[in-house]
């Protein structure tokens, strides 16, 4: 039988920790969603009728697994469908600029809806990654425009960048003179943000490779 040295032992130990952690935070992160999710529906029948949906013994509502998530895909698809509608589009934007009027609420509301829209509404924001010269002209850090124009506030060169942080949901936002930017052609956003937040551990070349037939 071969012994392990325990140099070797800690060697298998960060083998197994690099291919079993991704798994395993990817898994438990769907999973708590999808749960959080699912809770929705047996609570919120629980709010409107009481009677209608029983307790369990550890005082929950009861719930039949996978249906609250269900329902919601059904709901976000019918909401998606029926807002292309003339007469639904009207009442969206009326619900909209109350809540964009409404003070406390469209602070949340707007910052909520601006976000979301970046990514993945008509108004995407962060599909245009560039090279942003900052603190020195020699470093470059990655970033995305995300205002083409900032006249409002007397800067008449300048764009707005969004430099997200690795590691972490966040980042920073600078106002850019033009001539301090270079756009990135050869890097899909999608990408870029991966590498950005990975630290640069990504292997952009890896990504952006085609697949073989």
């Amino acid at each position: 039988m071969k012994s392990f040295r325990p140099g070797r032992l800690l060697y298998f130990f960060f083998q197994g920790l690099v291919i079993l952690a991704p798994i395993v935070i990817t898994v438990w992160a769907v999973l708590s969603l999808f749960n959080l999710i699912d809770d929705i529906l047996p609570n919120l029948l629980h709010v409107l009728f009481p009677d209608l949906v029983k307790l369990n013994p550890q005082g929950y509502p009861e719930k039949i697994p996978g249906l609250g998530f269900l329902v919601m895909l059904v709901i976000v698809f019918l909401v998606g469908y029926i807002s292309s509608s003339f007469i639904i589009s009207k009442l969206v934007e009326l619900f909209d600029n109350i809540l964009e009027k409404t003070p406390g609420v469209k602070i949340i509301y707007s910052t909520v809806k601006d976000f979301l829209e970046a990514f993945a509404g008509n108004k995407k924001k962060f599909d245009k990654p560039v090279l942003v010269s900052i603190e020195s002209p020699d470093v470059w850090r990655i970033g995305f425009i995300t205002q083409s124009d900032v006249s409002e506030f007397g800067l008449h060169e300048h764009v707005a960048v969004y430099i997200p942080h690795s590691y972490a949901f966040a980042g920073v936002t600078f106002l850019v003179k033009q001539d301090r930017i270079r756009k990135v052609e050869k890097v899909s956003s999608a990408n870029a943000m991966k590498f950005v937040v990975s630290g640069g551990v990504t292997d952009v070349g890896a990504l952006e490779a085609p697949a073989k037939k």
